[in-house]
């Protein structure tokens, strides 16, 4: 039987924690899909990341409820990709804020993202008739903003290209916690089709740098502890790295895609194959990956038809 392209094949419900990572601070994971961050004020709460659907929005809305009865206000998406930011307008925040970098990628790729990764992940965007068109922010930032709750200070910056160019982390210094978006995994697969391998791991390294207590990374378990947090950097930044060394050494013989996907599994599959969307995320990694190791800096832009083609050239 054919292996079902992406995560088209999975249907089943995810189980949701909500994990407190600081005083105030919150992490909603769902067993490997996107997860939410929740940053409570004095005044009003900040989200991070805003989930697929309005209907999935909701359900982080309720565990919201359960903590506090203070009004969202903001809403800060670490980058542009459907499955992070169409679940925006349910949590009727005044302010909406991404970096100047992922707005244009909204523009940019925006409508063809969100065409590719709804075929991807069926389950994810049930309910989509509520999504009201793309999610564009009402406030950027290009290297760093400062957004106070009350007297509880956010920093929210960019430090470095990984996960996307554009991406933003979310730093709140009473707590010393980070949320990181995808630029952090744990025990989950990276999505590294829109990637940059290269720097992925001096950005991992700037994470680092701030000796985070707790992280809430973009998919996983919450990080509670400076032990996990440091276990799940190196895991990432074992993942990239050996996502991409096989392919480079691949693309520096002439070899072709095919050729890429084989030595990739071969070094991958006996580390990761049990992280989740580790399948989902293989081919769009090593397409992302060869392009990179041939010199192409901008990531070409997924549609679903090309999500297609690349999967048929891979299956030979």
């Amino acid at each position: 039987m054919a292996k079902a392209f992406a995560s088209q094949g999975d249907m089943t419900d995810k189980k949701i924690s909500f994990t407190e990572v600081g005083e105030g601070l919150y992490a909603f994971t769902a067993e490997g899909d996107p997860n939410t961050g929740v940053i409570i004020g004095d005044e009003s709460v900040m989200i991070v990341e805003a989930q697929a659907t309005p209907r999935l929005a909701r359900m982080v809305i309720e565990k919201v409820r359960e903590v506090t009865d203070k009004p969202i206000s903001h809403l800060v998406l670490t980058h542009y990709h459907a499955v992070r930011v169409l679940g925006a307008a349910a949590y009727g925040a005044r302010e909406i804020i991404m970096s100047d970098v992922a707005a244009a990628m909204v523009e940019e790729r925006g409508q063809e993202d969100w065409d590719s990764e709804f075929g991807r992940f069926p389950r994810l965007f049930q309910g989509h008739e509520e999504i009201p068109g793309l999610t564009r922010p009402t406030t950027t930032f290009s290297d760093q903003m400062t957004v106070y709750l009350g007297k509880r200070r956010v920093d929210i910056m960019k430090l470095g290209r990984a996960h996307t160019a554009g991406d933003a982390v979310i730093w709140v210094p009473d707590q010393e916690v980070m949320f990181t978006g995808d630029i952090v995994e744990y025990h989950s697969a990276c999505y590294c089709g829109d990637g940059h391998f290269g720097d992925w791991e001096d950005t991992l390294a700037n994470i680092a740098a701030f000796e985070p207590k707790s992280i809430a990374p973009g998919r996983g378990d919450a990080l509670v502890g400076e032990e996990m947090v440091e276990k799940a950097l190196e895991a990432t930044a074992d993942f990239v790295r050996s996502t991409y060394r096989p392919i480079a050494k691949v693309v520096a013989r002439g070899g072709s895609l095919k050729e890429a996907w084989d030595a990739c599994r071969a070094e991958c599959d006996p580390k990761f194959s049990d992280y989740a969307i580790y399948e989902h995320c293989l081919p769009f990694n090593v397409a992302r990956a060869y392009d990179e190791a041939r010199g192409i800096d901008t990531p070409r832009v997924w549609t679903a038809e090309r999500d297609q083609q690349m999967w048929a050239d891979l299956q030979g």
